[in-house]
């Protein structure tokens, strides 16, 4: 969530605390600095400053006193060299009368010589000796008339020397870790803050997000309404006996808007909403998940009416099945804490949690029984009135040239989802700023989405030989004359040789006629002939095969391995459920469920599904040799082509027609096909405009395209693993993008 426009409550204060009042409101304590206090800092200032005036006094006495032996000590006092002499306790302090005749040691003669040499003057030092008991001492000095002093020795100054200058850094460093230690604990609710719940609790309206801002999702939207009012209104569900539902959970790929109905639910409903996401738990000291877990819930309590908001719960709710992880002590103590809260709260209070995750399958049976999360809400791939109205909510503020047809761009980008579109709508809002114009046009959108639903940017500066281009025309005609030739498949939009920044050399682009949410057998099969169509054209033409067909292989085998694994359709294992999906909306791949032997069994029937599909490809591609060379010619000079430029030759050169079976026979499948004809003429307007930019190299080429079109464009739910019912996903694209790679 966006936190730069929400208020932010202390996690320590309650409803009439010092953080937010009962309605979630008032400032943000949670960062506030401990106030400053003299006292202390004087108290401290004064330690410090004594302890370095000590150590400095220690310092400079020392170093002004050199130490003697006694008997050098006895001969300066009988040869009247000594200046004065005091006598302090243990020892016998003096001075010379004469410092150049006389030097204790090396370093002292080396001492004194470079004091007169920079100052042109003697050097007093301080020498000392120790007590020896001497009567003959005493009447020398008095004979040569040696000032003679005496200083008393006191223990009790030494002793507070030396515990001043042992306590004093014990002191100070006390100070300093009590210091630190109370500033943590006031900030963040303890040593490194690993007791204290994390969750921003957001106030109603501050998220800027309601369910008007939300589309595509109108079933999800509607169970999240329902406990909204319910939370504004309780009183006409009470009164029939009717409870709040403890909790729903959000279930969806990502990007399809979990988070966003989130926020909306916190515009809408009017009650302090806490919200943080699963790793926010996690710490490396051992229990300070489960703290943090009961942290939340007594913060919420408080609070309540309330939401709770965790989003990617699988972090802390991951099943303890050894299966998926299981065995971490610390994260089964913290979910272990999650459920006792669940169970524990009163649902008459008004608390709601709302959990978030694109992983079910791993979560803990004991977290997903009806009592904790009593809703589970999918929020999947929208369909076609559902990218209709998320391009309509996202370009709300933008600016729109009247060209501009959303339900041209929504036909064309099935199986994106609200994020995908979103993207599209604000990549066109920049390139209309890129090309100097205030408005986004219809070109705009286009391009934009290619660049989302493709990959990047065109690349028409990337060195390719014309051997290579030529390969690149042909496979990418294979695709399309392969499609062409079949019945069950969808119309081409637009085929292109121009590379594209994530690494495609090539395309062909197809979307479906009619919103599609189960293929048959029938279908499948000619999917997997259609990406074998590219490697059959540079088999036949060049004798030879490239790299450039290892995306459309990869495509080929998920279809045929599922259609023998998963949908029932080998002659020889029949209806025999042989794999299961993991992770169904993060593209997981699917696990086989059998022998080894059996597995071996199974890649002989996908190769002998894929040889079937290349060798028909084959010979559709050989029958209609004439077709390839000329369309692969014409693209090589232009580039890219239209759908409508790419039938109106083939028609001309084959003589087919178009496919009677594929007319008009109902109302919604008449205003399909004329949102389908539109965007193909809208593609094929804004290809001519993108030629006309270009260098001449089109004058060669013939002008094919004078006829109308008898196959439009659409839209299609197909994917790299093919599954058959509901399973939307990227417009079908046949890529180039391994040949050659750089």
């Amino acid at each position: 969530m966006d936190d730069n426009n929400f208020y932010n409550q202390n996690n320590n204060g309650g409803p009439n605390g010092p953080g937010m009042n009962g309605n979630g409101q008032g400032p943000n304590n949670n960062n506030q600095n401990p106030r400053f206090n003299p006292i202390l800092a004087f108290i401290l200032f004064s330690l410090v400053a004594l302890f370095i005036v000590t150590m400095l006094y220690r310092g400079v006495d020392s170093s002004a006193n050199q130490t003697v032996s006694y008997d050098k000590f006895y001969k300066l006092a009988v040869n009247n060299e000594l200046k004065s002499v005091t006598f302090d306790g243990s020892n016998i302090n003096f001075k010379v009368k004469d410092s150049s005749k006389f030097y204790a040691n090396t370093e002292d003669k080396n001492q004194q010589e470079l004091y007169r040499q920079s100052t042109g003057q003697k050097l007093e030092v301080n020498y000392s000796t120790g007590y020896i008991q001497d009567d003959e001492l005493l009447p020398i000095l008095k004979k040569n008339n040696v000032t003679i002093r005496r200083k008393d020795s006191s223990s009790t100054s030494a002793l507070i020397y030396n515990i001043v200058s042992f306590i004093v850094p014990l002191v100070i460093i006390w100070i300093i870790f009590a210091v630190i230690a109370k500033r943590m604990s006031n900030s963040v609710g303890g040593l490194g803050g690993v007791g204290k719940s994390n969750a921003k609790v957001y106030v109603q309206k501050s998220t800027g997000v309601t369910f008007d801002d939300v589309a595509g999702q109108d079933e999800a939207k509607e169970s999240l309404q329902e406990v909204v009012d319910f939370l504004k209104n309780p009183g006409k569900y009470t009164r029939i006996g009717a409870k709040l539902p403890k909790g729903a959970l959000l279930v969806g790929p990502p990007g399809t808007g979990k988070t966003l109905l989130a926020k909306a639910v916190a515009g809408e409903a009017g009650v302090p909403f806490f919200s943080l996401a699963g790793s926010d738990f996690v710490e490396m000291f051992v229990g300070v998940g489960a703290s943090r877990v009961r942290d939340l819930f007594n913060e919420a309590k408080r609070q309540a009416p309330c939401i709770i908001f965790i989003d990617e719960i699988d972090a802390i709710g991951k099943s303890r099945d050894s299966q998926f992880g299981g065995g971490n002590d610390e994260r089964e103590q913290t979910l272990n804490q999650l459920l006792a809260e669940m169970d524990g709260f009163d649902s008459s209070k008004g608390l709601l949690i709302l959990g978030a995750t694109n992983r079910p399958e791993v979560l803990d049976k004991a977290l997903l029984r009806p009592g904790r999360f009593d809703r589970r809400i999918i929020v999947d791939r929208p369909d076609m009135k559902g990218r209709l109205d998320t391009l309509r909510v996202h370009s709300r503020d933008v600016k729109m040239d009247s060209s501009c047809d959303l339900e041209a761009i929504a036909l064309a980008s099935a199986g994106l989802v609200g994020s995908d579109l979103a993207n599209i709508i604000n990549e066109a809002a920049i390139l209309a700023v890129e090309n100097g114009r205030e408005y986004v046009s219809q070109p705009d959108l286009f391009e934009a989405f290619e660049r989302v639903a493709v990959g990047g940017k065109e690349k028409k500066d990337r060195p390719m030989s014309d051997k290579e281009r030529h390969i690149v025309s042909y496979h990418e005609v294979g695709h399309a004359l392969v499609s062409a030739l079949q019945k069950n498949t969808d119309p081409v939009q637009k085929i292109t040789i121009v590379p594209r920044t994530m690494g495609a050399l090539g395309y062909t682009l197809q979307t479906p006629e009619e919103e599609k949410f189960l293929q048959s057998k029938e279908e499948l099969e000619e999917d997997i002939t259609t990406f074998m169509g590219g490697r059959a054209a540079e088999e036949i033409v060049f004798h030879s095969i490239t790299s450039g067909a290892a995306n459309d292989i990869e495509k080929a085998t998920n279809i045929a391995r599922n259609m023998v694994t998963r949908f029932g359709m080998s002659d020889k294992f029949g209806m025999m459920g042989l794999a299961t999906v993991q992770s169904q909306y993060l593209d997981g791949g699917a696990q086989m469920t059998c022998g080894q032997q059996t597995a071996s069994e199974v890649d002989g029937e996908v190769l002998s599904i894929i040889n079937k599909a290349y060798a028909k490809a084959r010979q559709l591609l050989t029958d209609n040799r004439e077709a390839l060379d000329k369309i692969s010619e014409y693209l090589y000079k232009k580039e890219t082509i239209t759908g409508k430029e790419f039938m109106n030759m083939f028609r001309e050169i084959t003589g087919i027609q178009a496919d009677p079976e594929k007319e008009i026979d109902d109302e919604k499948t008449e205003r399909d096909h004329e949102v389908a004809r539109r965007l193909q003429r809208e593609m094929d307007s804004y290809e001519e405009s993108k030629a006309g930019k270009k260098s001449p190299v089109e004058t060669d080429a013939s002008d094919k395209s004078s006829d109308e079109a008898g196959l439009s464009g659409s839209e299609k739910s197909s994917n790299g693993d093919s599954e058959g019912a509901g399973d939307g996903s990227k417009p079908e694209v046949s890529d180039n993008d391994d040949i050659f790679d750089e």
